[in-house]
């Protein structure tokens, strides 16, 4: 009797279990939620339930959505995870959320609100986790909800923003790494201070800011426009001040994630494609960065260099800006005197940073400039409201920082300027159409006497040439101490590398071109005119060149040379973990990124390799050896060559022999350096005792056999994650498959590197066994280390 009471009771619970996994979205106090049961929504749109991240032993109370359940949207004990999968759910009869560990401790308590009658816990479909009393479900009345305490995601209706009253902040903490939910290092949240604006902090440090609102978007993000999808609102009264967005369409899954790494992003669900499509991400070039140019200094990413001084001011420090370092900002060229200033109009711009801005809703604009000019301590001012014809009124009343200019879009700023800046502006304006005049009369005699210039002395490359910060010969030798043997870092193909240390201690690493060199005239001037526009962490920075006797180019210093001196050495690789393995896969996704999509043009590296990518001081990845570089019109997706130039074991099939390369030939090349970040072996060269493949074709051959974990460089075996090493080898697969159509783009990879969505499976790589398309004699030395050129008929 007492076994058939036993198994009664399993009964019973069990269908109990049963009810709570598969109908209910509610909890009342004398139910509970154990690991292995859920709630879901009304609506079936969202779950609740316990989850593992990296680590299987530490379980989490999470929500997610249901027909993606890799995607975590909110987490509960995010720094106090479970040890085993014993934790329950309650509902107390004060009307707290309450997370019991197997020994009945408390993991983690909701705030305690006030007490109500009958309480009960529901999962709305919204995504809420709300307490609420029984008899009641309006919002205002809800005793406790997880929207209040956002994790790393915001989704629809989601407020981001702060409680004036209270003080009550809700912002976005990322994720410590894509496998642990613990508190990272970057925040998201809108500041109080001045007018409000959103800012991205690493810690204390502002890393980005939107700008302020400006009545259709933030002024720092021109691409948030209004769409059929979405609506965006930003709220600022008495009680709150908060942004947040509405989805227009229910078929529509959409939501903002603040990344380990510091991206802040929005993706779209597809389900045609079954994954997440990248729609935002912010910061995306070097003017994102927060004040990049300094003071009065403004950021322009299709010019070379980015940072210049607004009209009317100078470099603090010039010599600090000759070698492109603009953090000191800009100074007045003259002194301001308040009764007799004037106000000088800058158009299509990201207005500065407002923590220090006094705002005013019922202005107008000429109302506006009338209390500026009263007051000698207003630098600026704007209209707060671009929308109709503009309205309400914005005063700065410090410096100027964080500004940058676009093309399209921008909004007007009126800045504080001596009275004798108008006259020196009619002065300049005169000059100015008199230069013009006389290259317009220099381009028609080139173009009427059909002037055949020496090699980079047409009209055009003059121009080009204007634009470049040039360095004098005797500068770079006294740096290098006459290129010393003792200076010298190393040599490739084009020539030796040299360090340098300028008078001002700048530490600097000079490129020379030799006269033997297998790059040319034509690569050097490819690659000054494509690095010096190009401005992205992940990327080397070139800080000028010299054009005189020897031909230069001047790079910042990065110590820890080229990755290849590191994975493809017994000794060093050893300084290679799993974390910084995996931060250089994604470090050089996201230059290639840049240079594919969000640069002003779009541009193919076409030499994407270990040695092509070197390590600053803390090991992040930057990109270089631009000199085989091709740019594309933003209509262009592909083209042919009879110069195929490139490394053996890195060449996309179609480039190396049908001489056609896009952006999915850098995919390719990308590809292969993952699956050697990951194993610590190069792919041409690669011997295995069991077959005749490369390492792309063994890589291959192990994902097949479900054995993707043996291709892992077993010196990072115990500091692996094993889902990011697994993961790594799949994207890895997927950008070396044959087709360059089934090859992800770089925004793809990207998303599919910072997220858990289910990845498609690879097609066959191309060149599976590469020795049978090229002969093992094209070279004796080193394939990976050699830049190779074929020339076809």
């Amino acid at each position: 009797m007492k076994a058939f009471a036993a198994l009664s009771m399993c009964l019973v619970l069990f269908s109990c279990n049963a009810l709570l996994s598969n109908a209910l979205d509610t909890i009342a106090t004398d139910q509970s939620i154990r690991d292995g049961e859920n709630l879901l929504s009304a609506g079936g749109t969202f779950e609740l339930g316990f989850f593992s991240a990296g680590d299987p032993r530490k379980r989490y109370l999470g929500i997610w959505y249901k027909k993606i359940a890799t995607t975590i949207v909110w987490v509960a004990n995010r720094v106090a995870p479970l040890a085993d999968a014993s934790g329950t759910l309650r509902v107390t009869t004060h009307g707290s959320l309450v997370l019991l560990d197997g020994n009945g401790s408390d993991i983690w308590l909701s705030n305690a609100p006030i007490p109500v009658r009958n309480p009960v816990a529901q999962l709305l479909d919204s995504g809420n986790l709300v307490v609420r009393d029984a008899e009641g479900s309006d919002p205002n009345t809800f005793l406790w909800q997880s929207f209040d305490y956002p994790t790393d995601t915001l989704v629809a209706g989601m407020k981001l923003g702060r409680n004036r009253r209270s003080g009550f902040n809700h912002h976005l903490t990322s994720w410590k790494s894509i496998n642990d939910p613990s508190p990272g290092n970057f925040t998201f949240q809108l500041d109080p201070n001045g007018y409000p604006q959103e800012l991205l902090k690493q810690g204390s440090d502002i890393k980005f800011s939107t700008g302020p609102w400006n009545g259709l978007r933030w002024s720092g993000i021109p691409n948030l426009n209004p769409n059929p999808y979405y609506s965006y609102e930003f709220v600022l009264n008495e009680e709150e001040m908060y942004y947040r967005y509405e989805l227009l369409n229910s078929w529509v899954i959409s939501r903002m994630i603040l990344m380990p790494n510091g991206m802040l992003q929005r993706f779209t669900w597809i389900d045609r494609t079954q994954g997440w499509t990248l729609y935002i991400s912010c910061p995306i070039d070097q003017c994102d960065n927060y004040a990049s140019c300094g003071a009065y200094g403004s950021c322009r990413v299709d010019t070379s260099p980015v940072c210049r001084c607004l009209k009317g001011f100078v470099p603090r420090f010039s010599q600090e800006w000759d070698i492109l370092d603009w953090s000191n900002g800009c100074v007045r060229r003259n002194a301001l005197d308040c009764e007799k200033d004037i106000f000088v109009k800058y158009s299509r711009l990201k207005l500065p940073d407002t923590r220090s801005s006094w705002f005013n809703e019922s202005m107008n604009l000429q109302e506006c400039e009338v209390v500026c000019m009263k007051n000698c301590s207003c630098m600026a001012y704007s209209n707060l409201d671009i929308r109709n014809g503009g309205s309400g009124c914005l005063l700065w009343f410090d410096k100027l920082i964080d500004i940058r200019e676009y093309s399209d879009y921008g909004q007007d700023l009126y800045i504080r300027m001596a009275k004798h800046e108008l006259v020196m502006g009619l002065a300049v304006s005169f000059g100015s159409v008199f230069l013009i005049l006389v290259l317009t009369i220099r381009v028609l005699q080139c173009k009427k006497k059909k002037m055949k210039l020496p090699e980079g002395d047409s009209c055009e490359n003059q121009k080009e040439d204007l634009e470049l910060p040039l360095f004098d010969l005797s500068t770079v030798a006294i740096a290098t101490n006459y290129f010393s043997s003792d200076n010298k870092l190393g040599e490739g193909g084009f020539g030796p590398v040299y360090k340098g240390v300028l008078r001002g201690g700048q530490i600097i690493a000079v490129k020379m071109l030799s006269k033997n060199s297998r790059q040319g005239l034509h690569e050097f001037k490819n690659e000054v005119l494509y690095v010096s526009k190009l401005q992205h962490r992940n990327l080397v920075k070139l800080l000028g060149c010299c054009i005189e006797e020897e031909k230069l180019l001047i790079y910042e210093f990065v110590p820890n040379r080229s990755l290849d001196s590191f994975l493809f050495d017994p000794t060093q690789r050893e300084q290679l973990d799993w974390s910084t393995r995996f931060n250089i896969i994604n470090g050089i996704a996201r230059g290639l990124l840049y240079l594919h999509q969000d640069s002003r043009l779009r541009i193919i590296h076409r030499d994407i390799k270990a040695n092509n990518v070197l390590l600053d001081c803390e090991m992040n990845p930057k990109i270089s050896d631009f000199g085989l570089a091709k740019s594309f019109a933003g209509n262009e997706t592909q083209a042919n060559t009879n110069r195929v130039v490139g490394t053996y074991g890195y060449m996309s099939p179609e480039y190396a022999l049908d001489g056609v390369f896009s952006t999915k030939s850098d995919v390719f090349s990308y590809g292969v350096l993952v699956l050697e970040i990951v194993s610590g072996k190069r792919n041409r060269g690669f011997r295995h005792p069991d077959h005749d493949h490369n390492l792309l074709g063994h890589a291959w051959r192990l994902f097949t056999e479900g054995r993707s974990m043996q291709l892992l460089d077993q010196l990072v075996e115990n500091s692996c994650s094993t889902s990011e090493a697994l993961r790594s080898i799949h994207i890895g697969l997927l950008c070396v498959q044959r087709c360059p159509d089934d090859r992800p783009s770089m925004s793809t990879v990207v998303m599919m590197l910072g997220s858990d969505i289910e990845l498609p499976l690879p097609k066959e790589p191309g060149f599976f066994n590469e020795r049978n398309l090229l002969q093992e004699n094209t070279s004796q030395s080193q394939p990976n280390e050699m830049t190779m050129t074929v020339l076809y008929a």
